[in-house]
């Protein structure tokens, strides 16, 4: 287990908490082998989730006095949703994505919300798999969609659903 600790987020967490929107946008270009995901400036994205959110819906995750983790939720007339979840690359496999999610949890539940959903890309198995674990395990709403491009096309077989073959 990790010896890190889940606090709210804090103003002087910006610059770590746009460093760890960049890991997660580098991991989405990875995953989808794409290098334009998240455009020039990936981190400046997090200051748009921050505005979006605000922060008294943001914890980190911090350890020996540097943030490595962060998570939040977004309000939804559905009920909230888990985003993000980050995890330095350095600092997975200790259990913090883990404590992020408890945090997340418990803090809805102290709301009063009937429930808590998160999304993953499809391609995201890892991410699906460690949701599931988490006790994710109702599928709500599935987003299908066509790609009418001709070149580019990055979709790869996947899992069946509901009997069916699709791509991810």
């Amino acid at each position: 287990m990790s010896a890190a600790a889940i606090r709210p987020y804090q103003p002087s967490d910006l610059d770590a908490c746009r460093g760890l929107w960049v890991e997660l946008t580098a991991w989405h270009r990875e995953i989808y082998d794409s290098p334009g995901i998240g455009g020039d400036e990936p981190g400046l994205l997090f200051d748009a989730h921050l505005a979006k959110v605000g922060p008294e819906r943001l914890w980190v995750a911090e350890e020996a006095g540097r943030v490595v983790g962060l998570t939040g939720f977004i309000p939804r007339d559905e009920g909230p949703e888990i985003e993000p979840v980050i995890v330095a690359r350095s600092h997975r496999g200790r259990g913090i994505g883990r404590m992020l999610i408890q945090q997340v949890v418990e803090a809805v539940q102290a709301l009063g919300e009937g429930t808590l959903s998160v999304s993953a890309v499809g391609r995201n198995a890892q991410a699906i798999g460690f949701y599931h674990a988490m006790g994710f395990d109702i599928v709500g709403y599935v987003e299908l969609m066509q790609d009418f491009r001709e070149d580019d096309r990055p979709w790869r077989p996947g899992n069946p659903l509901a009997g069916r073959d699709f791509l991810v």
